[in-house]
C-alpha cells in the first residue's frame, strides 16, 4: 500500500507503476481462468517482481517505509497506560512433531525490559467455541458471546468461555492498563474481542480501549490519510437480479489503465453465505444509506449514492481511477461473500484439478472473497457477465487492492460476513479487510457474521450521528454506537457483528 501511495506520487517513477499494475491486472485474468487454460503466469509473476523491486529501489522514502520495525520503536509510542498485543499461532514441533496448534500473546508494556511471551490456548479449544461449520446465527452467536457455553465440550477439560481462554491468562498482566493496541492471528480474526464477557454486567469493552490493528508495527509506521476532499459515496440498495437493459447501458467497462478487470468468472459452482442460488435484494440497505446520506449531508459531506441498477462494479471501479482522488467516505451496503482455502472433510488441503471451478478453489485467497454489486445473479449463476466485455457484478478482493484509497479515511463494509477470509495457515486473515487495507483506507468497518438487516441500519445512522453531529473521532464514535445499542437491551448478535479496524 506504501509502495502503491508513493508510487503515484513520483512522477519519475510513473512509467514502471503503471507496468507493474498492468502486469498485475494481466495476472488477475488468467486467475480468473481453469488452470488448463492459464498463460504465462509464471512470466507474469516474475515481471511484477522485477518491477516492484525496480520501482522500490526508484521511489523515494520507500526505504524507510519497508525498514524492519524493532520491538523498542514499538514500546515508545506507548503511553503509560498503554499495552500492545501480538496474538500469534503456530504448529507445536518440540519436542515432537505433532498437529496442534497453540496461540499466544507477545505482551508489551511501557518500561518493560522485553516482550512478555504468555500462552494461551491449543486451536482446538477455540474451534470448538467456534462451531466453523455450523452457522453464524442468533443462538450461536449467544452462545460464543456468553459466560457460559451450553453444549460446548473441550474432552477431558471442563467448559470453557472466551474469556477463559483468551483472556483470563492475560488479566494479571493488565492492571492499570487503560488502552491495548492488539493484532489478531489466525482464528482470532473472527472475534470481536470488545464483546467478550467479564462478568454478567460487563465487557472487555467496558474495561478497556481496544484498538485493532493489521500488526503492532502501524505503531511506529502509521497510514496517515489525509484526506484532500470531503466528500462519500454510498453504495445500498443494490438490485442484484438487474434489468439487463440498464445493466448494460452503465456497466460496460472503460478503457482505462487505472481499473482492474478479471474478466468472467465460473461462479456457478459457488457457495454464498446466504446458502442460496442467488442474492436477494436487501431493503433495508437503501433506508440506511438514505439515511446515511442525509446525516452526511447535514455534516457538511458531499455525497453520490449509487442505488438499484446504477450500483454497478464499473461504478465502483472508477473510484480513484485516472489521478482523481477517492472518497473521504466509502459506504457499502450489499452482500459480501469468502471461501475457504480448499480442504478435505480431514482438512488437509487439496491440489485443484484442471476441471474444478477456478473461483471456488483459487489458489490466492483474495480472489476467493469479495462484495456483490449490480447484476451479479447473473454472473452467480451462469458463471458470465451479460455480455462479453463487461463486468459481471462480483468484485474481488483481488481487484479491490489494486485500487487506489490512499485519499479514504474510512470504509464501511455493511454486508454480510465482510471481515472473513482465509484464516488458514501463518498468513492470516486476507480477503476484504487486507484488500481495503493495500489500497490504502485508513479505517475499516465491517462484520463478521450475517447482522439482522434492521439493527445493521441502526448501528451504521447511530455511528455516523455520533461521528458527525457529536464530533467524536471514528474510533470513540464506533465504541459508543455499540454501546448504546447494548445498553438498548440487544443482544451480541444484533450489535457486536461488526468491529473497526486501523
Amino acid at each position: 500500500m506504501k509502495l502503491n501511495h508513493l508510487a503515484a506520487s513520483d512522477t519519475n517513477s510513473e512509467e514502471i507503476h503503471l507496468r507493474l499494475k498492468g502486469y498485475r491486472r494481466r495476472l488477475a485474468s488468467e486467475y480468473a481462468k481453469p488452470i488448463a487454460e492459464r498463460i504465462d503466469v509464471e512470466v507474469l509473476h516474475e515481471k511484477a517482481n522485477t518491477a516492484e523491486k525496480e520501482l522500490a529501489r526508484t521511489v523515494a522514502g520507500y526505504t524507510e517505509v519497508i525498514r524492519q520495525v524493532k520491538w523498542q520503536e514499538v514500546q515508545s509510542a506507548l503511553k503509560p497506560n498503554d499495552a500492545a498485543i501480538e496474538f500469534v499461532h503456530f504448529k507445536v514441533n518440540f519436542p515432537k512433531t505433532t498437529d496442534n496448534t497453540v496461540y499466544a500473546a507477545l505482551l508489551l508494556l511501557p518500561g518493560a525490559e522485553q516482550p512478555r511471551f504468555i500462552p494461551l490456548f491449543e486451536e482446538k479449544q477455540l474451534d470448538s467455541l467456534l462451531l466453523r461449520n455450523s452457522d453464524r446465527n442468533e443462538l450461536y452467536v449467544k452462545q460464543l458471546y456468553s459466560l457460559a457455553n451450553r453444549g460446548v465440550i473441550v474432552v477431558d477439560k471442563p467448559r470453557k468461555t472466551l474469556y477463559n481462554i483468551l483472556w483470563q491468562p492475560l488479566e494479571k498482566e493488565l492492571i492499570g492498563v487503560n488502552t491495548i493496541y492488539y493484532a489478531p492471528s489466525g482464528l482470532l480474526h473472527r472475534l470481536n474481542l470488545a464483546a467478550i464477557p467479564i462478568n454478567p454486567d460487563s465487557v472487555l469493552s467496558d474495561r478497556y480501549q481496544l484498538v485493532e490493528l493489521g500488526s503492532t508495527r502501524q505503531l511506529v509506521i502509521p497510514n496517515q490519510v489525509k484526506s484532500s476532499t470531503n466528500d462519500a459515496l454510498l453504495f445500498g440498495g443494490i438490485r442484484y437480479e438487474a434489468d439487463t437493459t440498464v445493466i448494460r447501458s452503465s456497466n460496460t467497462r472503460p478503457d482505462s489503465s487505472s481499473i482492474v478487470s478479471r474478466g468472467a468468472l465460473n461462479f456457478s459452482y459457488a457457495d454464498s453465505t446466504l446458502r442460496s442460488g442467488q442474492w436477494n435484494y436487501l431493503p433495508f440497505t437503501e433506508k440506511e444509506v438514505n439515511s446515511v446520506e442525509k446525516m452526511l449531508q447535514k455534516g457538511g459531506v458531499n455525497t453520490q449514492t449509487y442505488a438499484a441498477y446504477n450500483a454497478t462494479e464499473e461504478a465502483f471501479k472508477s473510484i480513484g481511477a485516472s489521478g482523481n482522488p477517492s472518497p473521504r467516505i466509502l459506504h457499502i451496503a450489499t452482500h459480501g461473500f469468502f471461501f475457504p482455502d480448499p480442504q478435505t472433510s480431514e482438512g488437509i488441503k487439496t491440489l485443484p484439478t484442471l476441471n474444478e471451478p477456478v473461483f471456488k478453489i483459487s489458489e490466492h485467497p483474495m480472489i476467493r472473497s469479495g462484495l456483490i454489486l449490480a447484476g451479479a445473479n447473473h454472473a452467480w449463476k451462469t458463471g458470465t457477465p451479460l455480455k462479453p466485455g463487461m463486468e459481471d457484478g462480483i468484485l474481488t478482493a483481488y481487484e479491490i487492492s489494486q485500487m487506489n484509497l490512499s485519499n479514504t479515511e474510512l470504509v464501511v463494509l455493511s454486508a454480510c460476513e465482510t471481515g472473513l477470509g482465509d484464516i488458514q495457515g501463518n498468513e492470516g486473515v486476507y480477503g476484504l479487510q487486507r484488500a481495503f487495507k493495500i489500497a490504502g483506507a485508513k479505517y475499516l468497518i465491517m462484520s463478521l457474521w450475517q447482522v439482522p438487516d434492521k439493527q445493521t441500519s441502526l448501528l451504521m445512522t447511530t455511528f455516523y450521528k455520533k461521528w458527525l453531529e457529536a464530533n467524536m473521532t471514528i474510533p470513540e464514535a464506533f465504541r459508543a454506537a455499540q454501546k448504546e445499542l447494548r445498553d438498548a437491551g440487544l443482544d451480541p448478535y444484533q450489535w457486536a457483528g461488526f468491529v473497526l479496524v486501523e
